[in-house]
């Protein structure tokens, strides 16, 4: 399933339409979605390297709008909604074991791994940020540093390298950013426990 879901966002990206689906991909991930935007923004900013950063910039509003709805989701329709979307990608348990333990601090570092690097899952942490009540100021703040660095960057990446860097954007880029944004967690944890 996962598969053709991927081969059909993919296909999106050739068509007159393809803006609009962007910033629809773009925002269910945030909230829903299983395939990230990259899958679509990549072919897009390589077919049209002139509207790059456009395509950054409608995937950044798209994406922290759809953030926006998964915090709403877990404020205010978790067992509803939020808990079923979570059980349906195998997710709840992870999810439950991260509430049970998370801090405001956590979720903020959280946030801004998952907006860069999808560590964990930006669905996963936009609805746990609506569980414990993060101040959505202070979320929709984060999320716009997280999302916008994460789409301008791969726009500059591809503006400046083209096609050769396509490769190493799909297989290594998000290894690199993944292990980067986990160091960032490990140092975060040991801070933490030294500080205390």
């Amino acid at each position: 399933m996962l598969r053709r879901l991927y081969d059909w966002t993919m296909s999106l990206a050739s068509r007159k339409s393809a803006e609009v689906w962007l910033a629809v991909i773009a925002f269910v991930e945030s909230s829903v979605f299983l395939v990230p935007a990259d899958v679509l923004f990549l072919p897009m900013a390589l077919a049209k390297p002139e509207r790059s950063y456009r395509y950054a910039l409608i995937a950044t509003v798209a994406s922290v709008l759809g953030g926006i709805a998964g915090w709403a989701l877990g404020f205010y329709a978790y067992e509803t909604v939020a808990r079923p979307v979570l059980e349906f990608y195998g997710k709840l348990d992870a999810f439950e074991q991260m509430k049970a333990y998370v801090s405001y601090e956590w979720i903020l570092l959280l946030l801004v791994t998952s907006g860069i690097a999808h560590l964990p899952p930006i669905k996963v942490v936009t609805i746990l940020s609506g569980v414990i009540h993060v101040n959505l100021g202070l979320f929709i703040v984060s999320a716009i540093v997280a999302r916008g660095a994460r789409f301008l960057f791969l726009a500059w990446l591809l503006r400046r390298y083209g096609e050769p860097i396509r490769h190493f954007i799909e297989k290594r880029l998000g290894q690199i950013v993944g292990i980067g944004a986990g160091a960032v967690i490990v140092l975060y944890v040991g801070y933490r426990s030294f500080a205390h």
